[in-house]
């Protein structure tokens, strides 16, 4: 008879198979009993376990996958697998080559929230918020406020140390100090990177920047791919949260907008395209909780332009966003008061701007200096 082979601590290992001879859910399940977490009960009790997320892909199939332009996971899964100490390497193939610097980070984000679940489990988590001691502000609100009281679109300022294309914006780094003279020169917001791979970011920023006593309410900017990130981002202090639809179909946004609502965090929802736009009015937006943004970064060529906005506010959907009263935010690409005025006539109520601001060296000024 064929022996088991198992791994260091006793648990029944299948190796990973060529993707020809085995399903898309067999490749998904190539693992051992000691890769689940203690807090995946918990987990799928709220909704937000990483197999419900699988199990909704499944189940969903080319439909979801038309939706999105960027692939959730390897198309031949991972070249690498572990169980405990054993790890397991398949041969990569050009499938598995990320297509665009957003499709690697995505793929990567997988393996970190894995990690992150490892250190600090959900159930930790959920202790962290439960006591009633976070409570989350009011992010629409403080931009509808701002734009009513200035006339200009509300700015989200954000705190990002670096970039995948720029490497370090800022070498004199300081998120706390940052975020003060963001909030001095009129912010309404910021957006706080909370990635550490590619943006040099930290979930740590988002604490120290709320315990320094910054009132400008704060979005946990990363690359959402499950409930457990919403919250993480509560745990450390967020009062919003960032949805790319271009890597969650709409049935990954319903699921992660409802668990966003129970946290009571609030959601920026990005689009790059009227495609987008139009998929995502389809769900159940509270104008209320939820903004839209676009994003103008042309994912394929990587270019930025503003006619990007103003092309998606124009179109029929754009309009929907106005007819419903949703508020909609000029991502990327704004780096002048002429950039600001671009925006804010093609219908953009506020604005996320970071690395022309934070790359000054006196950023109140440059935040005074944009808004003018």
């Amino acid at each position: 008879m064929k022996s088991q082979l198992r791994c260091s601590l006793g648990h029944a290992v299948t190796p990973p198979v060529a993707r020809s001879s085995c399903s898309r859910k067999q490749r998904l399940r190539q693992s051992c009993t000691c890769q689940a977490q203690p807090s995946q009960r918990s987990e799928r009790s709220l909704g937000v376990a990483r197999s419900s997320t699988v199990e909704m892909a499944d189940t969903q199939g080319s439909e979801a996958e038309s939706e999105v332009t960027i692939r959730r996971r390897p198309p031949s899964g991972y070249m690498q697998q572990s169980c405990g100490p054993v790890k397991f390497r398949v041969e990569a193939t050009d499938l598995n080559t990320p297509r665009n610097i957003l499709e690697e980070i995505i793929w990567f984000k997988a393996q970190e929230v894995d990690d992150m679940k490892v250190r600090e489990p959900l159930q930790r988590l959920m202790l962290k918020t439960s006591g009633g001691g976070i409570k989350p502000r009011d992010f629409v609100g403080a931009i509808r406020a701002k734009q009513e009281a200035t006339q200009r679109p509300g700015l989200i300022a954000e705190v990002k140390k670096a970039s995948p294309s720029r490497g370090v914006i800022q070498a004199n780094f300081n998120h706390v100090k940052i975020a003060k003279e963001y909030e001095a020169g009129g912010a309404a917001c910021l957006s706080v990177l909370t990635d550490s791979r590619y943006f040099q970011g930290s979930f740590d920023f988002l604490q120290e920047i709320r315990l320094a006593g910054v009132k400008c309410p704060l979005l946990c900017k990363d690359f959402i791919v499950e409930g457990y990130q919403l919250y993480k981002a509560l745990a450390y202090g967020a009062d919003a949260c960032l949805l790319i639809a271009s890597v969650l179909p709409n049935r990954d946004l319903e699921l992660l907008i409802k668990v966003a609502k129970k946290l009571k965090l609030q959601q920026l929802i990005e689009v790059h395209t009227v495609g987008e736009l139009e998929r995502v009015l389809k769900l159940e937006l509270d104008p209320a909780t939820t903004l839209l943004g676009i994003n103008n970064r042309n994912l394929e060529t990587f270019e930025v332009s503003l006619d990007n906005t103003r092309a998606i506010m124009e179109s029929p959907a754009g309009q929907q966003v106005k007819e419903r009263g949703l508020l909609m935010v000029g991502e990327s690409g704004i780096f002048t008061p002429d950039d600001v005025a671009f925006v804010q006539k093609a219908g953009c109520s506020a604005i996320l701007v970071g690395e022309s601001l934070v790359k000054q060296a006196d950023t109140t000024t440059a935040v005074m200096q944009l808004l003018a």
